[in-house]
Parts: C-alpha cells; sequence; structure tokens
C-alpha cells in the first residue's frame, strides 16, 4: 500500500503518470484527424472498365475523403480504432517520458539536477527513447489501423466482423502469428527513432524561444505549451512523414505470403513512387500536420500541467508531514 505514494513522491513516478495523462490527452484530440490520415495513405482502388486494364483513380482529397467517410459510416468511423491506442498509450506516453528523462540527465550527468539538459543531450535521449518505444507501438498502430481501414474496403472479413482491438489482435495472431502482430517494425524504428529526437528537442527550443528563462524556471504559460508542443509535433512528422506512408501501406496488407502486395520497407517505397509518384510520399501530409499540432499541443500541455499538479502536492503533504 505504501508503494504508489512512494512512487508517486519520486521525479520518475510524477513523470510516469503525467506522461500517460498527457498521452491520453492526445489520443483524444486527435483521432479522427488520424483515421483520416490513414484512410488518405492507402492507395485508390483500381476502377475496372468493360474491356480497359484497371487504372488507379486518382486520390481524393482530405475533404472529399472526410465527407465520403461522414456520408456512408458515420462521424463513429471517425473514432474507429481508438480504444487500442487509448488503452495502451497512456502506458507507453509515460515510459516514452520516462525513458526521455531518465536518458537526458544521464547523458548529461556532469549537470546539476536544477540545470536542464543541453539540447545535444534532449536530441540524443529522444532517438534512444524513440528506438525503445517502437516494441509497444509497433502492434499498437498495426490493430488501430487494421481497424480503422476494415469498413472502407480494406477489409478481409465482413464490415463489423471485428468487435474491437482484442478481437483484431487474436484475428492476427491466428492468421499470422506474432510475427504478423508486429509487421512494420523495421520502419516504426527507422521512423520513430530520428523523430523523437526532433519532437523533444523541437519543444525544447520552442518553448526556451517563446518563453526565455523557462527551461529552468518552469514558469511557462498554457499558450507557450500548447504552441511548443504543436510546432514540436509539427516538425517530427515533416521529417518522418514518407517513412509513415511506407509503414501504414506494409501493416494495412494482411501477410507475407505471395499475394502480399509488398515485400518490404524498399520494395513498397518502390512500388508506390513507380505506381504513384513521388507526390504519394506527402499524401495526407496536410491532415497529419493539423492533427499532430493538436494532439500534441494536447500531450505537452497536459502532461507539464500533470507534473506541476503532482510535484506541489507532494510539496504540500510534505510540509504536513513536517508540521
Amino acid at each position: 500500500m505504501e508503494f504508489w505514494p512512494e512512487f508517486l513522491a519520486s521525479s520518475g513516478g510524477r513523470e510516469f503518470l503525467a506522461g500517460g495523462v498527457g498521452g491520453m490527452a492526445g489520443v483524444l484530440a486527435g483521432h479522427p484527424l488520424d483515421t483520416l490520415r490513414i484512410r488518405l495513405q492507402q492507395p485508390p482502388p483500381p476502377h475496372v472498365s468493360p474491356g480497359i486494364t484497371a487504372a488507379r483513380r486518382a486520390p481524393a482529397s482530405a475533404a472529399a475523403t472526410l465527407r465520403g467517410i461522414l456520408r456512408a459510416e458515420g462521424p463513429a468511423a471517425l473514432y474507429r480504432g481508438m480504444s487500442a491506442p487509448l488503452a495502451s498509450v497512456a502506458f507507453q506516453n509515460a515510459m516514452v517520458f520516462q525513458v526521455y528523462a531518465i536518458l537526458s540527465r544521464s547523458l548529461d550527468s556532469e549537470r546539476s539536477i536544477s540545470e536542464p539538459p543541453s539540447y545535444t543531450s534532449v536530441a540524443l535521449a529522444g532517438v534512444g527513447t524513440g528506438a525503445l518505444q517502437t516494441l509497444i507501438l509497433c502492434p499498437v498502430e498495426l490493430v488501430k489501423i487494421r481497424l480503422q481501414l476494415e469498413a472502407a474496403g480494406h477489409k478481409f472479413r465482413r464490415p463489423g466482423a471485428h468487435h474491437g482491438p482484442m478481437d483484431m489482435a487474436r484475428d492476427i495472431l491466428k492468421r499470422e502469428g506474432l510475427r504478423g502482430l508486429y509487421r512494420g517494425l523495421t520502419v516504426t524504428a527507422l521512423r520513430d527513432a530520428p523523430a523523437h529526437g526532433v519532437y523533444f528537442w523541437s519543444y525544447e527550443y520552442a518553448r526556451e524561444r517563446l518563453h526565455p528563462g523557462c527551461r529552468r524556471d518552469e514558469d511557462e504559460s498554457l499558450a507557450t505549451m500548447l504552441v511548443a508542443g504543436g510546432l514540436a509535433g509539427v516538425a517530427s512528422w515533416v521529417c518522418c512523414y514518407p517513412l509513415d506512408v511506407v509503414k501504414s501501406r506494409l501493416q494495412a496488407q494482411t501477410s507475407a505470403s505471395a499475394a502480399a502486395r509488398y515485400r518490404g520497407v524498399v520494395d513498397c517505397f518502390r512500388k508506390s513512387v513507380r505506381e504513384e509518384g513521388f507526390p504519394v510520399l506527402w499524401r495526407g501530409l496536410g491532415t497529419a500536420v493539423a492533427r499532430a499540432f493538436v494532439v500534441n499541443g494536447a500531450i505537452f500541455s497536459a502532461y507539464e500541467l500533470a507534473l506541476r499538479f503532482l510535484a506541489s502536492g507532494n510539496d504540500q503533504r510534505l510540509v504536513m508531514e513536517e508540521n
């Protein structure tokens, strides 16, 4: 019973819980735009006319895709697959922020605990954090993507056959095994390691420029948290977006058998560019950037506010105990 108070009294415990709060805030704020991004990233279905070889239709715009989803499937479709990341992202984000804090401090072990870590340490700690968190993120994103696409014609069972993330995960394990659940692990790591380095560096740099001295004093406003977090999210997505398109396409296919369209990261990249041109690597970027600003503004704001609430609550408890 004494574990939780002691855990939350430590800086690691507070960062863990605050990271979980931030992660849930991000999912709730951005999942509809994430569903739209995943739909936009998929290859357009072939259009076949009598006596004419199948040709691919031009990709629909974000607005047209959104109207189509709302008209054919209703608003609830924008939240399809949300329970998978919501159930796991709290733990995942908690681990991300705690691992990042540990790595950034260890890389600057000679600095005083009251001094903020250097920007170099921030970037390197972000790269390490991104690489480690793919072990949790890869199966979660795969399940989420399959659920988001199931009702859009990219399904392999009838609509509504999967009743949630656990049902989808069991079906993937049954059909493709554990390897299938971790499909896209390599490209996820290639995407997330550098992206997290950019992510944390951009946040620390932006908040310091918007509110000089806040990295040391931690007294920035909510507006600074929102804007700095949003800019960090945008920067990290722009630098890794082509890899995200490849990852989404690889995870959308069900098996690596002879029927699979893509044989791996390089094959997916080559076929996508050959069939749809280089712009395919940036398809849906506008939606992703808009989502990134909203989601990461919410994540960092919720994280910072929760962290300060927990720290102040712990300080008050210690004062009462001393009295």
